[in-house]
């Protein structure tokens, strides 16, 4: 599909769709009732759509608190995970069987989580519209543009641990999956289309194969506010905050912004050593968000005023990698005219495939091949295979990549 007639789609009257068309079924919570659904989604036929709602920022887990799925023939199923305990029964009905998720990196963390993993083709239609080089790609928006439907968005940051869910949640997160299938089916056709189709398969089946929990390296230093530290006593009474901050909300399953926020370390950060001997009155202690736990913040904050300097955090963690762009000029002139060369070639590939560059390459793997780069030709094809270029990646980056490292005579 071409951008002018993707954008005269848009211009089209969207019928504003407020309810599921089978209607809304009741919410499955037993054993019993997901039984019955499995025998339901295994009458249905080709693929399932999926997905689901958490309670991000107001929740410490990420676990799911409704999973929303339909089949074609089977209808619509929303599964309140928490209180069944045979999933299993669920992954067992899904073997085999096709997915069709939006955002599925989003969702496949927490569906592995409640038990269920894809083990047939993974279909994302957010990524599918990233790669036609869509400039929108939320699922509401797509569904409007490609199939004339508009649906409301009011309740996507909802608490979804909420008990017993309102029936207009129940009605949104119904609509999620309502049209899921329908809108793969166009995107497939666009895809096929624009020649991009087997870019999709592999960038899906990446997405299938590598999505897991982030990892990181002292989350601590994610906390807003930390670029405006300058001491490493800042830092560490930072560290010990956060620790304590998350020891507490995982402990009792609330967000932990919501039981101290990042702006009140910041605050107890930089206050903390003047008051040192009444830290009971350190301004940020004084709302009530915080005070309610605040001998645990102010044993946190003690903790780290007593450290010995030894043990203070490093300003800043090792660096993993080559160094921020704007110092290779400086420090590797022959790697910066590298990178400059390869941006530039990128950028105008991108332009001119119309898929964005990100989904081209990661810019972190052109970085990290330029800034050392690889001895030969075959070298430089292992090193994007060990970074997980996909082949069509590979097709269109790799001749970039090689003559910026080897130019051929002009």
């Amino acid at each position: 599909m071409d951008p002018e007639t993707h954008e005269s789609t848009e211009e089209q009257l969207s019928t504003p769709i407020t309810h599921p068309r089978d209607g809304l079924g009741k919410v499955i919570e037993t054993d019993e009732a997901l039984a019955a659904a499995i025998n339901l989604l295994a009458s249905g036929t080709g693929p399932v759509a999926l997905d689901t709602e958490r309670a991000s920022g107001f929740r410490y887990s990420q676990r799911a608190y409704l999973i929303q799925l339909r089949r074609e023939g089977s209808g619509t199923h929303l599964i309140d995970p928490i209180g069944i305990t045979r999933m299993s029964d669920l992954q067992d009905a899904l073997e085999g069987v096709d997915w069709i998720l939006h955002a599925a990196s989003q969702d496949l963390v927490c569906l592995a989580q409640a038990g269920l993993v894809p083990t047939a083709n993974l279909y994302d239609t957010e990524l599918a519209g990233r790669i036609l080089g869509f400039p929108k790609v939320s699922l509401g928006t797509l569904i409007e543009s490609e199939l004339g439907f508009l649906l409301a968005k009011e309740h996507s940051a909802a608490d979804w641990s909420t008990r017993p869910l309102p029936e207009s949640w129940l009605v949104y997160a119904a609509l999620d999956v309502e049209f899921l299938i329908e809108l793969w089916d166009a995107m497939r056709l666009a895809l096929e289309e624009a020649g991009k189709y087997e870019w999709a398969l592999q960038e899906f089946e990446h997405v299938r194969r590598t999505t897991k929990p982030i990892e990181r390296i002292d989350p601590w230093r994610r906390t807003s506010g930390m670029h405006a530290l300058k001491k490493s006593a800042e830092l560490a009474i930072v560290r010990q905050l956060w620790l304590a901050r998350d020891e507490l909300a995982c402990e009792i399953d609330l967000a932990p912004g919501r039981l101290l926020p990042d702006t009140a370390i910041i605050s107890i950060a930089t206050d903390a050593h003047e008051y040192a001997e009444k830290l009971e009155e350190l301004p940020a202690l004084r709302t009530r968000q915080v005070k309610k736990y605040s001998d645990r913040w102010i044993g946190a904050a003690k903790m780290a005023l007593d450290l010995p300097t030894s043990q203070y955090p490093a300003p800043k963690i090792s660096q993993d990698g080559p160094p921020a762009p704007r110092n290779w000029q400086m420090r590797n002139p022959g790697a910066w005219k590298r990178l400059e060369f390869a941006r530039a070639v990128i950028c105008a590939l991108a332009e001119e495939i119309n898929v964005p560059q990100e989904n081209l390459i990661t810019p972190d793997a052109v970085r990290r091949i330029l800034w050392e780069p690889p001895a030969s030709p075959a070298e430089l094809e292992a090193q994007m295979l060990e970074m997980q270029v996909r082949p069509w990646q590979r097709e269109k980056i790799g001749p970039i990549l090689h003559e910026a490292i080897w130019p051929s005579a002009k």
